[in-house]
């Protein structure tokens, strides 16, 4: 099968090149700009003389009109919000010269000329591109992502349809699109898909990468075969700035405040671009800084509905005897306060070179180094139930709870560098070279690149003590508002720091480290089989070399003499009680072994400390993997008429994969090495048909085929086995891709005054879900629990997209000045063969991941120099994780953000700007089971930025 569909895409090769030594028309270079030679995408070029021929510019704006006949041409360039452009051309020569077309902004309506602002040129440029495009994709441009109040490219990502953002301290961190969860969806920077940062997955960290560096975010939400077939439900590429054609000098100064922070925050950028070498050597240099005082308020909850039976006699088991475990009804049985102090750093860097040869070979470097730093310490008090007593008999409620606590000081060496906190240094780079050539009408592009991202924590510490001893309390479980949870112990007081004593210093340090090598080749060929009409052949490969290796290291540190410290009255603390906590001000922390008490600790010194390296905590982690991507893929573009196009086509890709994990035997300590290999191979067909029913009206039908690979380490051959609880938990290494058959079918209606309507249908059928297995083995003569990725059944996905966005320049006077911008999506789906741990299948499941309802919206208010914008941003709830059954099962709550922003305009040339985001102060909620049920809930409180931009043009 294989071999076959080789042998096909060869042959349709040689014969496509066979037929192209006759061509000798010509080929039109262009470039298309703004009036402040900056680069215009999706503009539209047509010859007036040549119905059918035309071409559309690309991120750079630049285009290549091949194949051209000779002699006098009428070249013609559209674009929504700007004046069309005409120009005779005399094509006599095999190649044109290179030329710049600038175009002026304005839109005629009826007897008045719409003078179009910043924010709708930036929205001009992102529909003119989402309407240039073959396959169904959002764009947002970077002027426009400006327009908003975010502050990285997650933020801005949120406000495309069927987008929502998982977040992490308050910002958005992981992709969802369509409902679908991150490890479904993939991120790419020029194309090439980016390293992941964190150690279990392959999830891009969005927060790492401020909107400053990207010129343009393309959301694929259908692919052709000429991307990676690596995404489900959708694909985000993120196109880095691209050199203006004179000098360009633009920026940011502002500052920021956040409630939890309470402190000020600075942000800055800079972006010099310009031309050399008499316009041959295009340079873009784009620098970031920005520096925050954030953090969070937390309170976390376990429920359970079984307890331990405190009466129980397991030396004397007898007939008519209480069993252990007494099934109740649900109760609070962890409860944790947790406060955050977060110091969080970006520093992010892009260098963009363009070397133009001559009109047919132009070299392109380009690069980018993303650095955040993030400083915490966490303050931790727990409660938990450890069992019950049943004084009237094990069918009535539990009379007494035995309860323990704990309290936890999360901090990190005393250095210059770590600071007496938790450092999380993460830093994404990437570096590639690429070239365009053009050879008659044969156009050939490759590129190389190198990315590199880690993750590193090093010294990171924890010092917990613990309850005297086991709490008998007299307590009743109150329900009467499981939303906020809370365990309250009346007779002996958590707060009081003499009723805790020592248990143990703890000291962690990790590593992450992922490498990417990359190369391709593509190559596309003028051949049409209408006469009169463009269409062309591209065929090309990939292959993509990741090495990804996790080395964490774990010991633990008891007190030799102890008789000093023993109780945590008898070391400097830190009272984190908080009157404005803002999970509730009942929810008081009380007092912790201060940070830099922790971080002074010298546990290197055995005559004061005993160090005892725990294999457990680690070794299972800690794995290397080597995966190897072999791709090749052919598609041909055709042109039937003036209005319907098709592409048809198909993506072959080969996974090789090498993985080297551990197995650790808590019971012996026995360590053995786990290899093991895998190979598969995807065949990824797609049809996608465009229909311009007029000029701003087109409609898109996509059949497309994708897949999804397992996170890192669901593959990692490990096992980790715990006999005292008689549990096993493993990866495995002979998981399958998550495949999907997907169908789109999406219109769109373009506004001449910079505005589009759409709505569109789509289905996805999805085989091979992943999801984690609780099962039993036969271990020792004992059953085992066991815990392992598994691919389960089938799973479905149905929904509808609609958005808005328009200029009501229909109304009379100032009241022109307002715009909308709205969608909204609804996803239905479901999922088969998700097994609890009695092999029997669980029903009625969502596809974990799949919000059912996702809204934006925006109305804004513009005049010459006065923006203002009010932004929303929900999402509904939906499964997170699948448990053993449906009460254990987690969810991710819904969410609703309000933002605003205004900005004032005192020049053409610079502008005040400020900021309000996530004043519904929305926590990040999870829950158990049932809504009511909170598992998580996690405040970040609003924040606020005030600021100057500028932007200075010299054309």
């Amino acid at each position: 099968m294989k071999k076959s569909i080789l042998l096909s895409v060869f042959a349709l090769i040689l014969f496509t090149l066979s037929g192209q030594a006759q061509m000798t028309d010509g080929t039109i270079f262009g470039k298309v700009v703004d009036e402040n030679g900056l680069a215009m995408p999706g503009a539209t070029i047509t010859l007036n003389e040549v119905p059918g021929k035309g071409t559309i510019s690309d991120a750079d704006g630049a285009f290549v009109l091949m194949d051209v006949p000779h002699g006098e041409q009428t070249m013609k360039i559209s674009y929504i919000g700007y004046k069309s452009f005409e120009r005779k051309i005399n094509v006599d020569e095999m190649t044109m010269l290179q030329e710049n077309y600038e175009l002026e902004p304005g839109v005629i309506l009826g007897d008045e000329v719409l003078v179009l602002g910043d924010r709708l040129k930036g929205q001009a440029k992102a529909i003119n591109q989402q309407r240039a495009n073959n396959n169904i994709t959002n764009v947002v441009a970077a002027d426009q992502i400006g327009r908003f109040p975010d502050a990285n490219v997650g933020d801005a990502l949120k406000r495309v349809p069927g987008i929502t953002m998982q977040g992490d301290q308050g910002e958005a961190r992981n992709i969802v699109i369509r409902g679908l969860a991150p490890q479904l969806n993939s991120v790419t920077v020029n194309g090439n898909r980016l390293p992941s940062a964190e150690g279990d997955n392959r999830n891009i960290q969005m927060d790492l990468i401020p909107s400053d560096m990207i010129q343009m975010i393309e959301v694929n939400k259908a692919l052709l075969p000429e991307m990676d077939g690596d995404a489900i439900g959708g694909s985000v590429n993120l196109v880095t700035r691209s050199a203006s054609e004179g000098f360009r000098a633009s920026g940011t100064l502002a500052g920021s405040y956040n409630e939890v922070g309470d402190a000020p925050g600075f942000n800055s950028s800079l972006v010099l671009s310009n031309r050399f070498l008499n316009n041959k050597l295009g340079a873009v240099l784009s620098g970031s800084f920005r520096q925050d005082k954030i953090g969070s308020h937390n309170v976390e909850a376990e429920w359970e509905n079984e307890v331990e039976n405190a009466d129980f006699d397991e030396d004397l088991p007898e007939e008519g005897d209480n069993i252990e475990d007494v099934e109740v009804d649900p109760y609070l049985a962890v409860n944790e306060i947790r406060d955050y102090d977060v110091d969080r750093t970006r520093r992010s860097l892009s260098l963009n070179l363009d070397y133009k040869i001559n009109d047919n070979h132009t070299l392109y470097a380009k690069s980018m180094y993303n650095w955040r730093d993030d400083w915490e310490n966490r303050y931790r008090l727990t409660t938990e139930i450890d069992g019950a007593e049943f004084g009237n008999g094990v069918n009535a409620a539990p009379t007494e709870w035995i309860a323990v606590g704990d309290r936890e000081t999360k901090g990190g060496l005393d250095s210059d560098r770590i600071k007496n906190r938790r450092l999380e240094d993460q830093r994404v780079q990437s570096y590639s070279l690429s070239g365009a050539h053009y050879f008659g009408n044969v156009e050939a592009k490759w590129a190389g690149s190198y990315s590199k991202a880690s993750e590193e924590r090093p010294s990171e510490r924890y010092i917990i003590y613990e309850s005297d001893e086991d709490m008998t309390v007299n307590m009743t479980q109150s329900m009467a508002d499981t939303r906020k949870p809370q365990l309250v112990i009346n007779e002996q007081n958590l707060l009081e720091t003499t009723n805790f004593v020592f248990d143990k210093i703890e000291e962690e340090n990790q590593l992450t480290e992922e490498e990417n090598y990359t190369a391709q080749l593509d190559l596309k060929i003028p051949l049409s089989v209408v006469a009169g009409q463009s269409g062309n052949i591209k065929f090309g490969g990939k292959f993509n070399n990741k090495t990804k290796n996790r080395n964490n290291s774990f010991v633990e540190y008891s007190w030799i003499d102890d008789s000093g410290v023993e109780y945590l009255n008898q070391i400097p603390t830190d009272d984190r009680t908080n009157p404005d906590f803002l999970a509730g001000a009942n929810y008081e922390a009380g007092e912790f072994a201060s940070t830099s008490y922790l971080g002074n600790l010298d546990l290197t010194n055995t005559n004061l400390f005993d160090g005892e390296d725990l294999p457990e905590e680690y070794q299972t982690a800690n794995y290397i993997a080597d995966e190897v991507v072999t791709a090749g893929y052919v598609q041909w573009s055709q042109d039937l008429n003036d209005q319907l196009r098709f592409i048809v086509g198909a993506r072959a890709e080969n996974t090789s994969s090498d993985y080297i994990g551990y197995q650790y035997v808590e019971d012996n300590g026995a360590i053995t090495s786990l290899e093991n290999n895998k190979s598969y191979f995807n065949f990824l067909p797609a049809v996608h048909l465009r229909y311009a029913v007029s000029e701003n009206l087109i409609v898109r039908g996509a059949w497309t085929n994708s897949l999804a690979r397992p996170n890192y380490y669901d593959l990692v051959p490990y096992r980790y086995v715990v006999e005292e609880d008689e549990e096993i938990s493993q990866g495995n290494p002979d998981l399958d891709p998550t495949t999907s058959m997907n169908f789109d079918l999406n219109a769109e209606y373009y506004f001449e005054s910079v505005g589009l309507l759409s709505a569109g249908v789509f289905y996805k059928s999805i085989d091979n879900f992943i999801y984690f297995h609780q099962s039993t083995e036969d271990y020792n003569g004992d059953d085992f629990d066991v815990l392992t990725p598994e691919n389960s059944g089938k799973g479905n996905i149905a929904g509808f997209e609609i958005a808005a966005q328009r200029q009501l320049d229909f109304l009379p006077g100032i009241w022109k000045g307002l715009g909308i911008y709205a969608n909204y999506t609804f996803n239905a789906s479901d999922v088969e063969g998700i097994a609890n741990e009695d092999g029997d299948e669980r029903e009625g499941l969502d596809l974990p991941g799949t919000a059912d309802h996702l809204v934006n919206a925006s109305l804004s208010f513009e005049t010459k120099k006065l923006v203002v914008r009010a932004s929303l941003n929900f999402s509904s709830d939906y499964i997170d994780e699948v448990g053993d059954d449906a009460f254990y099962d987690r969810y991710y709550d819904k969410q609703l953000f309000v933002d605003v922003n205004a900005s004032y305009a005192f020049t053409k040339n610079l502008r005040l700007f400020a900021e309000a985001n996530n004043l519904t102060n929305q926590p990040l909620r999870y829950y158990q089971g049932v809504e009511s049920r909170t598992m998580q809930m996690e405040y970040y409180g609003p924040k606020y930025n005030l600021g100057l931009k500028f932007d200075l043009f010299n054309n």
